[in-house]
């Protein structure tokens, strides 16, 4: 045969492969750049949301308070389903569109989350005998379901089994640990602060505080570490005065949403609201010290932990009652809402493993303490958030199937350790886009922005204590130097 046949074949043969491969190539790359785009957008969304949420927080005296944070928050969804649909407006897509392919947003506080999703709202269809104050008797005994249906009030807001989309109950950090005869509940936070309420030793418990350890007191001396703590909240504001008419700086504490101010001159604690001074008679500023707070910590953390019950009251005197005895309390005593400890196979699907640890929680010694990031204790902190967000995201996701007409199955995705640590630490909103068709394979993706400035949280490393020659150190460093602190 002569070369140039075989050119000739060579060419017929090779020609359409190459023009086959070329386009599937394009293609991809089309895709991948599509990707890109989508989750540049998604990002930009979700970093809006944030921005909306920790503005609201910020400039707000009540965002503290539960029915402000659940405004604050359904202004935030309302912002990222605006600017979604902003930024892929070019796309193609309108608000509407896109609302189908978002199934949840999740926001991360301090000792919870909240999901926003849909949800059926279910109203109760239990007929009661007790609605007096309805004059109509023929709903007069009817079920809060009856009285709002179309046949008795057509104008009602809700209705039952209607879908809605919006902010479901908040959800805590919590695990429920059985032991023995104890059954009680621990909720945890994004740092070292717990509570604790359920049946202990034959007895209703219901107590929380900071886990601190190594600090020694004696009468108003404390020292953390080694280091002795001293000094008030010395955080200053110039406020105007409505009484007197002047603006003067006076020194404040917030609690619960609210300033107080102290006013040194008449001995007094008062707050501000709508232009108004209201004295704060009872307000007690001790707790809000230092010192107090070593103290305070230092006595609830030998309760929790101390295996004999006995711990160190405010006033230094051993106590040898009243201690919950948890130091020897493990991972492997978790348990779910029917009581079931929470096991899980190994990868060969044989042996059963515990999902929260087979270790001892509060363990402790003179090399790792129970506030450092190492510590058994926050291990187990960190496995309980991971594990209530990932179970109860893996929920709402997986029934968005029952709320679109997308014909899509909406999965959990799966997060990468460091997305994890992000999520755990930090207050943070995540985002979900699912469904939409990119060309070469359908779009899934995720977005995990962490707000760092709100009012929910101080993150420890942004904690600094600094001493005497002017050094700064973090507050659970190991290497502090035994000098006097101030804050």
């Amino acid at each position: 045969m002569k070369l140039q046949n075989l050119a000739i074949i060579f060419i017929i043969i090779i020609l359409p492969i190459s023009m086959i491969l070329n386009s599937y190539i394009g293609n991809q790359v089309k895709t991948l750049n599509l990707q890109i785009s989508y989750d540049n957008k998604l990002d930009n969304a979700t970093y809006d949301a944030l921005k909306a949420f920790q503005l609201n927080t910020i400039n707000s005296d009540s965002s503290d308070l539960a029915n402000s944070k659940l405004r604050d928050i359904e202004a935030s969804a309302n912002t990222f389903f605006n600017s979604i649909a902003s930024n892929f407006n070019m796309a193609g897509y309108n608000k509407d569109i896109l609302t189908e392919y978002v199934p949840a947003l999740v926001y991360t506080m301090y000792d919870g989350y909240y999901i926003y999703s849909p949800y059926t709202n279910t109203l109760d269809d239990t007929n009661r005998d007790f609605n007096e104050w309805i004059e109509d008797d023929e709903i007069k005994n009817l079920s809060d379901a009856d009285i709002l249906s179309d046949t008795h009030n057509k104008e009602a807001t809700y209705k039952n089994e209607q879908t809605l989309s919006g902010v479901k109950p908040y959800i805590y950090y919590s695990c429920r640990y059985q032991r023995g005869n104890d059954d009680f509940v621990i909720t945890y936070s994004l740092d070292n602060y717990i509570t604790i309420q359920g049946k202990i030793d034959e007895r209703w418990v219901f107590d929380s505080g900071y886990l601190l350890d190594d600090i020694e007191f004696q009468g108003d001396k404390v020292t953390y570490r080694g280091v002795e703590i001293e000094g008030n909240d010395k955080t200053e504001e110039c406020v105007f005065d409505p009484e007197g008419k002047e603006l003067k700086k006076y020194p404040y504490i917030k609690l619960n949403g609210v300033k107080y101010y102290n006013d040194k001159d008449n001995a007094k604690w008062f707050s501000i609201l709508n232009g108004k001074k209201y004295v704060a008679d009872k307000f007690k500023d001790n707790a809000q010290t230092a010192i107090q707070y070593y103290k305070e910590a230092k006595v609830f953390t030998e309760k929790v932990t101390n295996s004999n019950g006995e711990y160190t009251d405010i006033d230094g005197i051993t106590q040898k009652t009243d201690g919950y005895k948890l130091g020897d309390l493990k991972g492997s005593d978790a348990v779910d809402e029917k009581g079931e400890k929470l096991t899980d196979k190994d990868e060969n699907g044989e042996k059963l493993t515990y999902k929260l640890g087979d270790y001892e929680i509060f363990q402790s010694d003179d090399n790792v303490h129970i506030e450092d990031p190492n510590s058994n204790f926050n291990q187990q902190r960190l496995a309980v958030i991971r594990y209530s967000i990932e179970r109860n995201l893996s929920i709402a996701i997986g029934n968005y199937n029952n709320y679109t007409g997308v014909q899509t199955n909406f999965q959990m995705p799966k997060l990468r350790e460091d997305e994890w640590d992000k999520i755990i630490n930090n207050v943070s909103i995540i985002s979900f886009m699912q469904g939409l068709n990119i060309g070469g394979k359908i779009y899934n993706g995720y977005s995990i922005i962490t707000n760092n400035k709100n009012q929910e949280v101080v993150n420890e490393d942004s904690i600094y204590m600094i001493t005497d020659d002017n050094q700064y150190h973090r507050a659970n460093d190991n290497n502090l130097l035994k000098e006097r602190c101030y804050y």
